[in-house]
């Protein structure tokens, strides 16, 4: 979809429709009472006879009155005037987007004169994220599912400072959807191999990528990661992408770090087939990560940035690992394998004492889709947040909390350390059925040696179906992308 960003004109388009702006005191926005003027009052008249009540993401939808050279009006809520936040101006533009994507339309124009520059800029953020699809394998579909718009204009009073603001969202955006691409592709097509192979071509924006093998981890002692994938033909991986974007190239980084199982059966302790098809997206943490860093390299973000992505996939061949095996991590420390399908905690192990080992970096934040128990404690709506820094965590609850990826932060009581006492080895990989999502925090605190860290479980917020809200559609939601973009724009960049 083409985007542009022009000041208010008369150009006539039998195929264009317009999206303006009404709030819950009855008011129109500046550019909604032009329009209003020059439709001799049609949108107020619908308005009061449609029971539109301005509600934020509400929608009415006009055919345009004669004499006005527009295919549709759409009259999108805004939700209270003073209260319209550039982030609510992403909000309306992607509920005007979905409305309209079908309809026939061709062009879209968002008017937003009269208010700032910056409401411009969110708002083609918002109908750009709305407009992800993921139609790789689609062959049949019919026409009229197909979606007819492609040109937005964000119709403003200064273009040329909306189009100057947009330009790093339109970075982020990129990172958003590489993300959502990665976690839509069926686990035949992306496997541990092809995922590295896509993180490698990201070289291209500048970063530093490395791929390590089995045989480069096997010599670094990760036991506790090789051990998830040791059932599967296909071969696991360790990315490993830099971006030096700050004055000093050598100084320490900060770092993601993602659980990439890009697909769990579960293993030995092997999942029902109900729903086993949704584990394609076990690697959403991974997924987010290599987004971040493709957000992060596309505007130029002036900040040493580490993300380590642990790659495996979870099978249950005759090679695979058993309950009850011991492993050696790279840490040093053994591991009792109670369930197969507690196999996240595992890879991170291993990928977060590797990244503080080698980088010394600032602090580490893992994202995982780790536990059932997390949607059970928090729903779809929210991330789980431990951590051992509080700093952090407010830093991380403000960035989730400005871009609308919110979290909620967990207890991390010592004494449910208990549950994760193994007979036989320094630790067992799985507590009891109470607090999972708390020892299963409790088990990867084991491995970041004391550094600052936060562990993001994000198992119920990657996927959504349907769709959370207009930005986020059915399937992918890109989670964790513009939530860590903010925290490093906000707090890291010099």
């Amino acid at each position: 979809m083409k985007i542009d960003f022009v000041a208010l004109d008369a150009e006539a388009d039998a195929v264009r429709a317009v999206a303006v702006l009404a709030f819950t005191e009855g008011a129109l926005s500046p550019a909604a009472e032009t329009l209003d003027a020059a439709a001799n009052g049609s949108i107020k008249r619908a308005i009061v006879q449609g029971r539109f009540t301005g509600k934020a993401g509400q929608t009415l939808d006009l055919i345009a009155p004669a004499g006005v050279a527009l295919a549709r009006i759409l009259v999108v809520g805004g939700g209270e005037a003073d209260k319209f936040t550039p982030e609510a101006a992403e909000a309306f533009a992607a509920s005007a987007f979905q409305a309209l994507k079908t309809s026939g339309v061709e062009t879209l124009d968002i008017m937003l004169t009269g208010l700032p520059a910056e409401a411009g800029a969110h708002a083609a953020f918002g109908a750009r994220l709305a407009s992800y699809r993921f139609d790789a394998y689609r062959t049949t579909e019919a026409e009229d599912k197909k979606p007819s718009i492609t040109r937005l204009r964000v119709l403003c009073d200064d273009p040329k400072a909306a189009k100057k603001a947009y330009q790093p969202m339109d970075a982020v955006a990129d990172g958003v959807f590489f993300t959502r691409d990665l976690v839509s592709e069926p686990a035949n097509v992306l496997y541990p191999e092809e995922f590295a192979r896509r993180v490698k071509k990201l070289e291209k924006l500048g970063l530093e990528v490395e791929i390590l093998d089995e045989k480069e981890m096997k010599k670094l002692g990760m036991g506790s990661l090789l051990g998830v994938g040791q059932g599967s033909r296909r071969e696991s991986q360790l990315a490993v992408i830099q971006w030096k974007g700050a004055k000093d190239a050598d100084a320490p980084p900060i770092a993601f770090v993602g659980k990439g199982v890009c697909f769990d059966s579960g293993g030995i302790s092997i999942k029902g087939a109900e729903g086993m098809e949704d584990m394609k997206w076990d690697m959403g943490g991974a997924g987010a990560v290599a987004g971040l860093m493709c957000a992060l390299a596309t505007r130029k973000a002036k900040a040493n940035v580490v993300g380590i992505l642990g790659l495996v996939e979870n099978m249950p061949d005759g090679a695979a690992q058993r309950p009850g095996d011991i492993v050696t991590s790279m840490s040093g420390q053994t591991i009792e394998v109670i369930n197969t399908d507690a196999e996240g905690r595992l890879v991170l192990a291993d990928a977060l004492w590797y990244c503080q080992d080698r980088f010394k970096p600032q602090f580490m934040v893992d994202l995982a889709t780790l536990t059932g128990a997390i949607i059970t404690s928090l729903g779809h709506d929210l991330a789980g947040l431990f951590s051992n820094n509080d700093d952090l965590s407010e830093k991380i609850l403000a960035a989730g909390k400005a871009v609308s990826e919110p979290l909620w932060r967990m207890p991390m009581p010592a004494a449910y350390e208990k549950q994760i006492e193994s007979l036989a080895a320094d630790l067992k990989n799985i507590g009891g059925r109470a607090g999972g999502s708390i020892t299963a925090a409790l088990f990867i605190q084991k491995f970041v040696n004391g550094l600052p860290w936060a562990h993001l479980d994000i198992a119920g917020t990657v996927w959504r179906n349907p769709g959370v809200n207009a930005i986020a559609p059915s399937g992918a939601t890109g989670y964790g992308v513009r939530l860590l973009d903010r925290l490093v724009k906000d707090n890291y960049e010099g």
